[in-house]
């Protein structure tokens, strides 16, 4: 499968993916939301920011998925792989995050830039963080 992970760009993870000081990219839920049992080892992962186009791509090296989370597990998870994820500020994502019943971690190895590329999101909502896709050419936009 291909994944696209649309990044909050304010939050600037992507350009730590490119230098690996971010080799885990997180997703925590309040319900299980894609790419919950969607995405394996050896899947790739094209990252964006939110408007922009895809410009980097990863390969999952693993997952991990957390469920019936507490305030106490969501600390535990951001100090123990706070670091990997990109995270400098474990309070200040602890409070987003503090709530959240679910996480998945993808860890990822490999990154590469690609020239960057759109995405066409239709059917799969507007507002869409994370699209799984049997191919990347089923929605990469031509240049």
């Amino acid at each position: 499968m291909d994944q696209i992970a649309i990044m909050k760009k304010s939050w600037g993870f992507a350009e730590k993916i490119l230098d690996r000081r971010k080799t885990i990219e997180s997703r925590w839920y309040s319900s299980k939301r894609l790419p919950w049992n969607r995405i394996n080892r050896g899947d790739i992962v094209y990252f964006k920011n939110s408007g922009e186009p895809v410009r980097i791509k990863a390969t999952v090296d693993k997952v991990m998925q957390f469920s019936n989370l507490t305030p106490g597990a969501v600390m535990k998870l951001l100090k123990k792989y706070g670091k990997a994820d990109g995270i400098e500020d474990i309070d200040k994502f602890y409070k987003f995050f503090i709530n959240k019943k679910y996480c998945i971690l993808v860890f990822l190895s490999n990154p590469k830039p690609v020239k960057p590329f759109g995405v066409d999101k239709k059917g799969f909502g507007a507002m869409s963080a994370w699209i799984s896709v049997p191919d990347i050419s089923r929605i990469r936009k031509k240049n």
